[in-house]
């Protein structure tokens, strides 16, 4: 009988990191979904006779994490981000694959797996809505354990960095929509996890509050060395905070490495700026490259890499130029083009 209050793992595949934080080998998740034609009879075929197709939500997905590693992990809607991160903390068990997070199997659910991670989602909340936030908190604390003392200590060190002195008395109802983001963080945090798996932990929040929330995660994690595994749509939170990104689509991970790899990887062109001394019209400026703006006397080409120095020679000998800058197109746009082919060029 497996002992339920240890986590150490069984031994898995030849070659597994000592060091790994967090490692996902082969992972797959494939759900069963009721198949109903319409009509009467489809109806009672349905109730009697039902039958299902496989939706693969994961497939395959493989990747390590170090300790102390803050990774963004991207993709568009459906690409299986959610079902991954629940997979990573045992909310649900995949159909194939191997995870260990912790050196602990997260679909055991034990208790000292529970005690090194912690999940946020910025769609769901755990505070109760009209009770003040610092009762919910108190909870926390005695389902983790924690002495009177360890949680009055934490609770001063983590509402200092999150700027919530004097917020955490009023019902949670009563709080900003930033500062009950930030009061969920802090009740998620209580506890001192290893590992942060945060899904959309900026959604809806505005400017200020998005960059309050970044800066905190910032140094939360220098200052504790906590790894985290972040999803965002908001690519600020990704540049501010992510050296390393995996990438995910139709379930399948498509990239893993660092951020600015993206660009040499997958963006084979540059992105070319030029303030004109007087309008073009478009038809004349198309030879030079793909057109993403025309404003005025000011035009932006995607140029492609091989063809770059011969085409600003054009420009140059061509066009009557007041300024040339040449830069990488951002990379919320790199990642958009990826995601709107569901294919990469391996440039390598």
């Amino acid at each position: 009988m497996r002992n339920l209050g240890s986590c150490t793992p069984p031994p898995i595949a030849r070659g597994r990191s000592l060091q790994s934080i967090i490692e996902v080998q082969n992972l797959s998740k494939v759900y069963p979904v009721a198949v109903k034609e319409p009509g009467l009879k489809g109806t009672l075929r349905h109730f009697f006779r039902r039958t299902y197709r496989q939706v693969r939500a994961v497939q395959g997905v493989s990747f390590q994490i170090e300790p102390g590693e803050v990774v963004g992990f991207l993709g568009p809607n459906g690409a299986g981000k959610t079902t991954t991160l629940k997979m990573l903390t045992g909310l649900i068990h995949p159909s194939d694959g191997k995870v260990h997070v912790a050196d602990c199997i997260p679909f055991d659910r034990t208790q000292p797996f529970l005690q090194k991670i912690t999940l946020v989602m910025g769609q769901k909340q755990q505070l109760i809505w009209d009770l003040p936030a610092l009762d919910s908190l108190r909870i926390n604390a005695a389902v983790y354990g924690l002495s009177d003392g360890t949680f009055r200590s934490r609770l001063a060190e983590l509402s200092e960095l999150l700027s919530l002195e004097g917020k955490l008395t009023q019902p949670v109802r009563k709080l900003s929509l930033g500062e009950r983001m930030k009061a969920e963080l802090l009740a998620a945090l209580l506890h001192q996890p290893q590992v942060l798996f945060l899904d959309e932990p900026t959604l809806g929040l505005d400017v200020n509050a998005q960059v309050a929330v970044r800066e905190f995660l910032r140094e939360y994690n220098q200052r504790t060395g906590a790894t985290i595994l972040l999803t965002s749509h908001y690519m600020a939170d990704i540049t501010a905070l992510c050296d390393r990104v995996i990438l995910i689509y139709a379930g399948r991970l498509i990239y893993d490495g660092r951020l600015e790899g993206l660009l040499e990887r997958f963006a084979p062109y540059r992105e070319v700026k030029v303030e004109l001394a007087c309008p073009k019209a478009e038809r004349e400026l198309t030879p030079y490259g793909e057109i993403e703006c025309l404003q005025g006397q000011s035009v932006r080409w995607l140029v492609k890499r091989e063809a770059l120095t011969t085409t600003i020679s054009r420009i140059l000998a061509e066009l009557e130029v007041i300024d040339l800058t040449v830069t990488d197109p951002p990379i919320e746009e790199v990642i958009g083009r990826v995601f709107q082919t569901g294919t990469v060029e391996d440039k390598n």
